[in-house]
């Protein structure tokens, strides 16, 4: 009896070498099918590869011709073409969607109270044509790989993080770090809570389903890392791994403008995934910490800078305008300087009752 055989269509980002090589290491002879555009070391020379693009599903059935698999997993491509097309053609189908599919992800008034809840769980609500016709057709998608392949199992990824990732938000940081900058506007203390994928971990997780078949038929599982950081928890790991100590300067997020490209968005509200499923039934843990990997991702993207004014930098959406973000930061200090006399002058001596010295506040609490 041969070895099973697996098809990653995709597999050359940042999540798919963790992926082919953990399918390798079950015993899967491993093929991918991607465009060929982009190669990386880290996928032995003895996979195959298929050349052709995913997105046209003619172009996959001409280079794939009638040869099956014992697991196919879509990471790339037309979802809504691919799942129908290999119905037959593999006893295992897995699938990658996103978070945006969840309702109120787009438009944060679509839920009461406005935002998504935290942690986000797989059987929250999703979105639909009345929120965004994007998300919308993520959500169809979702169906018909359940339609088509009833034991499929599908991935929903959150941000993604790492060495491949194409649009890189942690350059953001890097960047201004290796400009000189030892000051960054954050939105409303950069408290904002976001879901993060480092891509080996990602890879790692969707490795797991091959284990656990049964467990994982028909289910849809949240992906990330197992911590979740803060915006401004993550800026300060990300100056940390370059040896150097960034001032966050705090502001409203309504003028908080320099903050939106990092954040992804115009609110600060919280896009937190949950991961107990993945953690309980398939047992994933992270093959890296998640402080460990930002770390590294720092230092691979001061080692692999993005081109100035290159088509990557210019989609990430931030201008690197130093002198407008501290023309803001000096108005926003000048401005908030009498409130924040008042603020001092108005001390209601409040205490944590777990804080240091709240004995001597119950002490003279007790005395009164």
């Amino acid at each position: 009896m041969g070895k099973e055989t697996a098809l990653v269509i995709g597999g050359t980002g940042p999540t798919g070498p963790s992926l082919v090589n953990g399918l390798r290491a079950e015993g899967f002879t491993t093929t991918i099918l991607h465009t060929g555009r982009h190669e990386v070391d880290t996928i032995p020379p003895e996979v195959e590869h298929i050349h052709t693009n995913p997105f046209k599903i003619d172009e996959v059935a001409t280079a794939l011709g009638d040869r099956t698999f014992d697991i196919v997993y879509s990471m790339y491509g037309r979802l809504r073409d691919i799942a129908p097309w290999f119905v037959g053609k593999t006893g295992k189908f897995v699938a990658v969607g996103g978070v945006p599919s969840y309702l109120g992800y787009a438009v944060p008034s679509m839920l009461w109270p406005p935002g998504l809840s935290v942690p986000i769980r797989e059987d929250a609500p999703r979105s639909g044509t009345d929120e965004n016709e994007k998300t919308a057709k993520m959500v169809t998608s979702e169906d018909l790989v359940f339609e088509y392949h009833p034991t499929a199992t599908l991935f929903r990824y959150p941000l993604i993080y790492g060495p491949g990732q194409i649009l890189p938000r942690e350059w953001l940081v890097v960047k201004r770090i290796l400009d000189g900058r030892r000051r960054m506007i954050v939105a409303d203390g950069g408290l904002s809570l976001r879901t993060a994928g480092y891509g080996p971990n990602v890879g790692h997780a969707l490795s797991l389903v091959v284990s656990n078949q049964q467990i994982a038929q028909g289910k849809t599982y949240n992906v990330g890392d197992e911590n979740c950081f803060t915006a401004a928890q993550t800026i300060e790991i990300l100056a940390a791994a370059l040896d150097v100590e960034i001032e966050l300067v705090s502001l409203p997020v309504n003028l908080a403008t320099p903050a939106r490209p990092y954040l992804t968005s115009a609110y600060t509200l919280h896009h937190q995934t949950g991961i107990d499923a993945i953690r309980t039934e398939l047992n994933y843990r992270d093959v890296l910490p998640a402080v460990e990997a930002l770390a590294i991702t720092a230092r691979y993207l001061r080692d692999n800078p993005i081109a100035p004014g290159s088509i990557t930098e210019r989609r990430l959406q931030d201008p690197f305008d130093y002198a407008a973000e501290d023309a803001l930061i000096d108005a926003y200090l000048s401005a908030t300087t009498p409130v924040l006399k008042l603020a001092k002058a108005y001390d209601p001596d409040f205490r944590d009752r777990y804080a240091p010295g709240s004995e001597d506040w119950r002490l003279v609490d007790a005395k009164n």
